[in-house]
């Protein structure tokens, strides 16, 4: 019988196909809450086309994680049948696993998606660690809650079986050993369907050509490469494909320095920040647990800005409104030397009284150790290399730790007047 399917057109991708089984989990209002989280936070304010939402992305995740899968599948068949022993029935059913995890790894995102994402409350899960709650952690726990009988009793799954728990493993990363395991890296790795979207995507809406890439050939070059420290596998690129990925790498550098981390969206995101934190119960959001979780899902970009609208937020939600927020008076270059800090110091020391804002931009740009992408690299006598042992470009991609200072537009003039008088540090002769 042939199933129905539905198409929703695409910027990016031209057309997405979707099923009646996922369609109906897209119907789901916990899902459709997406479309009011913009994804790149307040950046229209900067990149005017900005505009898009999380709703779209998860849909192009989806897409693009199903199309790394078929790429790995007709490549690596042989391997997925005598290592894992996958027949048809299991290339199907791996393949609705990673559509479902792809699809709903970020129904957890709250209000302008990682611009406030420093307000989830701290997790209190007792071993002395002190870190908040991710927003893959909120995903999770809605799945768990709102998505439960959408998949778990749709009929779509009779031939399946899959539990909720299926799903968030891959996002989670706790994937049982085998089959489903080699599969997490789709989701979430240095080369995950996630990033390969967020970066076209983004650039897309923003109007700039920083974060392309070419993605047809790097889906035609992803394959599944011996891991040199064990026996199993993992996802990796083919040793033609490895130029694509450094080209992957290089678009992301390029996103973040020139959109996500400019130097006015920065300070648009620290406003957004506060202005949220005054709209909320003890400043922080509801936990995903219990009955916080639905408190949490109630809050998304229509429900801060109408209150924005109301006058609440404070003075961050009215420099927001006014495009009244902190001008940047002082930074230091993308990698600070000694006396790059040192004059970074004496510029925040003489703004006193000013009541300077310090944001830094910090990111590394490819992890090396036991995320390293691994390259079946011919050149080698068929032994698995790591991307950085064959790309001189990702090794010396040392990580961005730019920092700059921000004041009120009204003392910006005076600012930089005390800054321009700074003496200059000199290197040692």
């Amino acid at each position: 019988m042939t199933v129905k399917t539905f198409e929703i057109r695409c910027p990016v991708y031209g057309f997405i196909s979707l099923d009646p089984w996922e369609r109906e989990i897209i119907e789901q209002p916990a899902f459709q809450r997406l479309r009011r989280i913009r994804q790149l936070g307040w950046t229209d304010a900067v990149y005017p086309g900005a505009m898009h939402t999380r709703f779209e992305h998860s849909l192009g995740v989806m897409h693009m994680a199903s199309l790394l899968y078929n790429g790995v599948q007709e490549r690596c068949g042989d391997i997925l049948k005598t290592e894992y022993q996958y027949d048809e029935a299991g290339i199907s059913r791996y393949r609705r696993l990673v559509r479902l995890a792809a699809l709903l790894h970020d129904v957890g995102h709250g209000p302008f998606s990682h611009a406030v994402e420093e307000l989830a409350p701290y997790n209190g899960d007792g071993e002395g660690r002190r870190r908040r709650y991710r927003h893959e952690e909120y995903s999770t726990a809605i799945i768990r809650k709102h998505f439960r009988d959408v998949i778990e009793n749709h009929p779509a799954n009779a031939n399946y079986r899959f539990t909720v728990d299926d799903v968030c493993g891959l996002i989670e990363g706790k994937a049982a050993a085998g089959s489903a395991a080699i599969w997490q890296e789709l989701i979430s790795s240095q080369l995950d369907a996630d990033r390969m979207d967020y970066l076209l995507r983004d650039s897309f809406h923003s109007g700039v050509e920083y974060g392309r890439y070419d993605w047809r050939r790097l889906v035609n070059s992803v394959e599944l490469v011996p891991d040199s420290e064990s026996d199993s596998w993992r996802l990796g690129v083919s040793d033609g494909g490895r130029h694509v990925a450094e080209g992957l790498i290089i678009a992301r550098y390029m996103m973040f320095s020139q959109v996500y981390f400019h130097k006015a969206r920065v300070i648009l995101d620290y406003h957004l920040h506060h202005a949220v934190e005054a709209l909320l119960p003890q400043g922080v959001f509801p936990a995903p647990v219990g009955d916080e979780l639905d408190e949490y899902i109630a809050w998304d970009d229509w429900r801060v800005l109408g209150l924005f609208s109301e006058g609440q937020g404070g003075e961050h939600a009215r420099r927001l409104k006014d495009r009244n927020f902190f001008r940047l008076v002082y930074e230091t270059p993308e990698i600070p030397s000694v006396e790059d800090e040192a004059q970074l110091e004496a510029a925040f020391l003489c703004l006193d009284g000013l009541n300077p804002v310090r944001r830094e931009a910090r990111k590394s740009w490819y992890k090396i150790g036991s995320d390293d992408l691994p390259v079946a690299a011919s050149n080698a006598g068929g032994r698995t290399m790591l991307l950085s042992e064959c790309s001189s470009i990702v090794r010396q991609m040392a990580p961005s730790r730019s920092v700059r200072l921000y004041v009120s537009k009204e003392d910006r003039s005076v600012a930089k007047q005390r800054v321009a008088a700074l003496p200059k540090e000199r290197t040692p002769s």
